[in-house]
């Protein structure tokens, strides 16, 4: 399952799609946000998910990603429908340059992304509690964290994305925080801090360098789980923002 998918297959249908939403400009800061991203806010998109800034920064060997909005951030959830085949996913992530291996995956598995989700019918983070209840299956609409590595598919939609999945009988490496689903996907535990217009995740790196030598872009998403619950498993759907507006991945890192 080791590929080198090209960009321009993965982005180009949604980003033709978003084009002329809103322009971006690495030069200008925006309502205090500094570097990395700088979009203008769109009144075609849903403001909650309407980028005005990505940015990745590191200090030592943590990383900090970095999402502004033009709204209320995480005040959107998607609406519970009772059963996990056909459930929504909503979404803020970023899209990075670094080799998955880096994480726990396989080397060039697909697109390595940090995504920031939330979804009420399912829980895929086991290994933790995030609303303290003492239940560790119940909490899937708190905001949490995930590694994802995405890829197309056209059983998603004609140029759509989806999270890579685990052919059934494949051993492929998979990070210990692996939730056990039969996709690429990683439930390292790490707390997002969403404050009035703003999401950040601080992640901690063996070698903060694949970091610091990475290009990353932002985009807000909405993805669904198959509703026969079969690969390909979870489908993104619905991409409502793109921070660069092309998603050709033009930021990098601490700058």
């Amino acid at each position: 399952m080791t590929y080198q998918p090209s960009r321009h297959t993965l982005w180009a249908a949604v980003a033709l799609a978003l084009a002329g939403l809103h322009s971006a400009d690495p030069a200008r800061a925006h309502n205090g946000h500094e570097g990395g991203i700088q979009a203008e806010a769109s009144e075609s998109v849903t403001a909650t998910f309407d980028i005005v800034h990505a940015k990745i920064a590191t200090e030592g060997n943590v990383a900090t990603f970095h999402m502004g909005v033009s709204g209320e951030a995480g005040s959107n959830r998607p609406a519970p429908s009772g059963k996990l085949a056909g459930s929504d996913v909503f979404s803020y992530v970023w899209p990075t340059s670094v080799d998955p291996y880096e994480v726990g995956f396989e080397h060039g598995a697909g697109i390595l992304a940090l995504a920031v989700t939330a979804h009420p019918d399912f829980d895929d983070t086991p290994l933790y509690d995030e609303n303290g209840d003492g239940t560790f299956d119940n909490d899937g609409n708190v905001w949490h964290s995930h590694w994802v590595v995405l890829g197309p598919d056209d059983a998603c939609g004609e140029g759509a994305l989806k999270v890579i999945d685990i052919p059934e009988g494949s051993k492929p490496r998979l990070p210990k925080t692996w939730p056990g689903l039969p996709i690429l996907i990683d439930s390292p535990g790490w707390d997002p801090s969403i404050g009035d217009d703003t999401v950040e995740v601080r992640v901690p790196f063996d070698d903060i360098a694949v970091v610091d030598e990475a290009s990353f872009d932002g985009v807000t998403a909405g993805l669904r789980v198959n509703a026969s619950v079969h690969a390909p498993l979870l489908c993104v759907v619905d991409v409502f923002d793109i921070a660069s507006g092309d998603l050709s991945l033009p930021a990098r890192t601490n700058q």
